[in-house]
């Protein structure tokens, strides 16, 4: 087999795009200045527009295609008995090597931007129980309020009549009503879809993800619609430039909040009340307790069937699956891994306590 230079510089190429990396890390405002606020936008709505009038997921096409050239390298080595493997090595580390310049160009760098709190004119620092009880209490009072606007039954589970086309198309709304508060949050040229492989992530335990080299949206079909509307504007916020899982949650929160439709409000607080009682939990169980007792019984049954959902699919490899992603996370300057999504109620307390909400 012989050997190509151009595959030689291009796996050599890997290591120098690592340590520039490290160097992006330590630079969040040169990042934000020229990347994420600089080509990055141009580049995110490119994508959108090349992309998003295309009723099928690309990305999930794409990612179909570099998997199963993964798997017939794999076979290929073992049939011919690791005959010219080095060559075949160099070959596999060259395509790896411009997969991660595109990851990065077309949307990674975002991970080392400066943080959203900044963005946003938020103070952060370490919240109380008191506070997180209080704010606690304030997404309660708002998530029965919508849910007894919807069902005219406190005990009548709330259940989403929406099309997933419906959903994407609604979701812009929330964004153009985000963007007149915050215009950095502004949305435009929709590409959002259903995913092709929602079977194979409900198995893994994911709702969506944001396909780096489309600039795809793509949101797991199968999830229960009351949450469907948050997870729609979450991957919405990816695509925007908000990496950090905790920062897109967000976003995702403000957009769907933002919304002028009633279920996309009750989706909202949905979201926001499961991670902030999920703290509670970890803080004071009993005052855990204490709180869901004020939850009316038709949100506890939409929590209950979404439990049942995920119940279903659970399985021996999510476990792994889910070590690979905290690894990935923590590897893009995301330390808590899987846990940053959690973060988002560090958020939530900074915003209510600013506009004074409760």
């Amino acid at each position: 087999m012989k050997w190509h230079k151009t595959q030689i510089l291009l796996a050599l190429f890997l290591p120098i795009q690592m340590l520039l990396m490290r160097l992006a890390e330590n630079n969040p405002s040169f990042i934000e200045a020229y990347y994420s606020n600089g080509i990055y936008p141009y580049i995110s709505k490119f994508l959108r527009l090349l992309f998003g009038w295309i009723p099928f997921s690309i990305g999930d096409m794409l990612i179909s295609l570099l998997l199963f050239y993964l798997l017939r390298f794999v076979v290929l080595v073992v049939k011919n008995k690791f005959k010219n493997f080095i060559p075949k090595m160099i070959k596999l580390i060259a395509s790896f090597s411009i997969l991660y310049f595109c990851f990065y160009l077309f949307w990674g760098l975002n991970y080392y931007r400066e943080p959203l709190s900044e963005n946003l004119g938020h103070t952060q620092s370490k919240y109380t129980t008191e506070e997180l009880e209080k704010v606690t209490n304030y997404i309660i009072n708002n998530l029965n309020h919508y849910q007894l606007e919807i069902t005219k039954n406190d005990t009548v589970t709330v259940i989403n009549p929406y099309s997933d086309v419906k959903i994407y198309d609604l979701a812009i709304n929330g964004y153009e009503n985000l963007a007149k508060d915050f215009p950095q949050l502004s949305y435009k040229y929709a590409s959002v879809k259903s995913s092709l492989m929602s079977t194979l992530q409900t198995y893994n335990g994911t709702s969506g993800y944001l396909n780096p080299l489309t600039g795809e949206a793509q949101v797991n079909s199968l999830v229960p619609k009351t949450s469907y509307p948050t997870t729609t504007c979450h991957e919405m916020a990816h695509q925007i430039g908000f990496a950090a899982e905790n920062e897109a949650n967000f976003v995702g929160f403000l957009a769907a909040n933002y919304n002028t439709d009633v279920y996309f409000k009750y989706s909202s607080y949905r979201m926001a009340f499961s991670y902030c009682i999920s703290e509670v939990r970890k803080r004071d169980p009993n005052l855990s307790q204490k709180l869901w007792k004020k939850v009316h019984k038709g949100v506890i049954k939409d929590f209950n069937k979404s439990y049942q959902f995920w119940k279903e699919y659970e399985n021996p490899f999510e476990p792994l699956m889910k070590k690979g992603y905290n690894a990935y996370l923590k590897s893009n300057k995301q330390t808590k891994g899987t846990d940053s999504y959690n973060y988002v109620v560090d958020l939530f307390i900074s915003h209510f306590n600013k506009y004074n909400q409760f």
